[in-house]
């Protein structure tokens, strides 16, 4: 039986909604011994229409694809071990991978964005890869009441300048005591190092450049690790 045939109903009317817009195709996704499917935009040109995610970073619609950076991400939640605590946040998530695949490996993961779209994508891989997610919209200038969480992950989320501040307040809010947050950006974000500059403050900040080739391309990811400062 087919991905799509076998989604239970509420999934499947989402999945219908989003056909109506967007072409879109189920693809496995791998992380270390875990695999998850997700639901892509196959015609991606289409939607991104010649933008460059580096000079064009408010208008440019990042959940639309699978960036090297989420898949470092992905392979990070793939090796979190059972220490870190079961509550983990994906923040502006996109696809989800990264999340959808600290799920499959038993995290209770709640996966956000600021689109309610977005968030229908989410919902539909996760029922495809038979994952229990919680989903939530998210405005990073106005926190939501929420549990703190063990671990907060994001991958290409520090795009926007102006929003540094709110996150790092979000980070204060909804970290627990003793708990940790990765992020993985492409090296050539120049908002990573303004968002490290104003974290070192109150955060020890561990820095890993990973060289991730795709097709002929190859990017230089930045993975870090923040945990607050006694």
């Amino acid at each position: 039986m087919s991905i799509a045939k076998d989604l239970p109903e509420q999934a499947a009317k989402l999945l219908r909604k989003i056909r109506k817009d967007y072409n879109v195709a189920f693809e496995p996704f791998r992380a270390r011994d875990i695999e998850i499917q997700l639901l892509k935009v196959q015609d991606l040109e289409c939607v991104l229409k010649g933008r460059d995610p580096f000079k064009d970073v408010s208008e440019f619609p990042f959940w639309i694809k699978l960036w090297e950076s989420a898949m470092v991400l992905a392979d990070v939640a793939a090796t979190l071990p059972p220490a870190a605590g079961p509550r983990l946040l994906e923040l502006g998530a996109g696809m989800g991978a990264p999340g959808l695949i600290a799920a499959a490996k038993g995290f209770q993961v709640t996966l956000s964005d600021y689109e309610q779209r977005i968030l229908d994508f989410q919902r539909v891989s996760a029922a495809a890869s038979h994952l229990t997610v919680d989903f939530r919209f998210i405005d990073w200038t106005k926190p939501p009441a929420m549990e703190p969480f063990d671990t907060i992950i994001g991958a290409e989320i520090l795009f926007r300048e102006e929003l540094l501040s709110p996150l790092l307040n979000l980070f204060d809010k909804l970290l627990k005591p003793g708990g940790s947050i990765y992020l993985s950006h492409d090296l050539k974000r120049k908002t990573l190092y303004s968002f490290l500059d104003k974290a070192k403050a109150d955060y020890t900040i561990k820095a890993k450049k990973i060289e991730l080739t795709t097709g002929d391309e190859c990017n230089t990811v930045m993975l870090n690790c923040l945990q607050r400062k006694a």
